[in-house]
């Protein structure tokens, strides 16, 4: 890995990806602690654990029993762990610490609609399933071997089970839970730096095979012809965001395309998610009451038809992401990145030479023409924060803190 490759990669993802067994280890232990303390709060807040039904949700006893039956069935029951990608995901497995608990929390088995109606284990039986599942990890991991293969499942286990804490925290945003914890605020940007500049070139795009863990998407790096690109050093804060909101512009249909204006009708929505505007300025629905919203954070839970519509607006254009990877990998000194998940012009699509891992559901079903975006929010761990990680939402959810930077046209 390059100097200035390291540079853009911070420890913990490193750690993550790369770290010898006994830093896994306690990775895992600090990532559960994360897990149980948003579960808490969960459980304070919403009364008998019961949400809606809707697509962006599910119950919270049902995310966390699966964060535990994920980590179980990839390790303690999976007979080919050592053999990291190469495993066979349908080799047979010995019973789980639960009877029955992939009819429960086999998430590629299981229909969403189906888990509101599920007979899951109550929340005190749950933890109990958690803490147990691991410390089998665990003494697993004390006996693995050094290499890439043998630590691939446990690897994976700890950075599916941070991707569903962020759930666990659009969750909790969106259904006005507090959760009170300080990592998990945005922060304030300051004033646009300069534009970053680039000329055209040649850019190797995707994570290399021999570098530690990967995602099977992020696979196999391959060379992109780039053209000259100017893009912005920072994600869109609000202060520059809501002059469009202020001037009509989720009424205007000019700045909409087809798209844009099938969500307008379908939505209803005047404003961005979780703001209003009043006579003392715009304030933000945040743990269950309004409060002022500072200007100079980015802006954020926008829909990619919002992005767009700001970037006809504006006379500007999304990023492709070589175009966003190159700026992150290349420029680390100059280009922030982590305040928000960030939409790019690029559909979520196979690189040349995909192969997918044995969690199979994990990428290939979700190549559909859905965007793909880069980055980090104020809501991911440090370990998920990598610059080549691709994550991939519908064009219409706003749950998710995304936001974006631009570049001009």
């Amino acid at each position: 890995m390059s100097e200035t490759s390291m540079a853009a990669v911070g420890e913990a993802a490193r750690t993550a990806r790369s770290g010898h067994a006994a830093a896994l280890a306690q990775a895992l232990q600090e990532s559960r602690r994360d897990t149980l303390a948003s579960f808490a709060a969960c459980e304070r807040a919403i009364a008998g654990l019961v949400v809606p039904q809707r697509e962006e949700l599910n119950p919270p006893l049902w995310e966390l029993g699966h964060i535990g039956w994920f980590q179980e069935f990839w390790l303690a029951r999976n007979p080919q762990r050592g053999l990291g990608v190469d495993a066979d995901p349908d080799a047979p497995r010995p019973a789980g610490l639960r009877a029955g608990a992939d009819a429960l929390y086999h998430s590629s088995r299981v229909p969403h609609a189906s888990r509101w109606r599920l007979p899951l284990p109550d929340a005190h039986a749950t933890r109990a399933d958690l803490s147990a599942q691991l410390e089998r990890t665990l003494g697993l991991l004390e006996r693995a071997g050094p290499d890439d293969d043998e630590l691939y499942f446990f690897r994976l286990a700890l950075l599916h089970e941070d991707m569903h804490h962020e759930a666990a925290l659009y969750m909790a945003r969106l259904l006005g839970v507090r959760i009170g914890d300080p990592r998990w605020r945005p922060a304030a940007l300051p004033e646009a730096p300069p534009a970053l500049r680039f000329e055209p070139g040649a850019w190797t795009l995707g994570s290399a095979a021999d570098q530690g863990f990967a995602f099977d998407n992020e696979l196999r790096a391959h060379p992109v012809s780039l053209g000259a690109t100017e893009i912005d050093a920072q994600a869109v804060r609000w202060a520059e965001y809501l002059p469009f909101v202020e001037t009509g512009g989720h009424s205007d249909e000019r700045f909409w395309d087809a798209d844009g204006r099938g969500w307008l009708a379908a939505s209803g929505r005047t404003t961005p998610l979780h703001l209003r505007r009043t006579g003392a300025g715009w304030q933000r629905w945040l743990d269950g009451e309004w409060t002022a919203l500072d200007l100079r954070e980015a802006a954020c839970h926008l829909t990619l038809h919002e992005v767009r519509a700001w970037c006809h607006w504006a006379g500007r254009r999304l990023p492709q992401e070589a175009e966003w990877e190159r700026a992150a990998v290349t420029r680390p000194d100059a280009f922030r990145w982590g305040d928000v998940w960030e939409w790019t012009a690029s559909p979520f699509a196979r690189y040349p030479g995909f192969r997918p891992h044995p969690y199979r559901d994990y990428s290939a079903p979700w190549f559909d023409g859905r965007p793909v975006l880069r980055g980090a929010s104020f809501m991911t761990q440090p370990r998920m924060r990598h610059p080549r990680y691709r994550n991939y939402f519908p064009a219409h959810r706003s749950d998710v803190p995304a936001g974006f930077r631009s570049c001009a046209p």
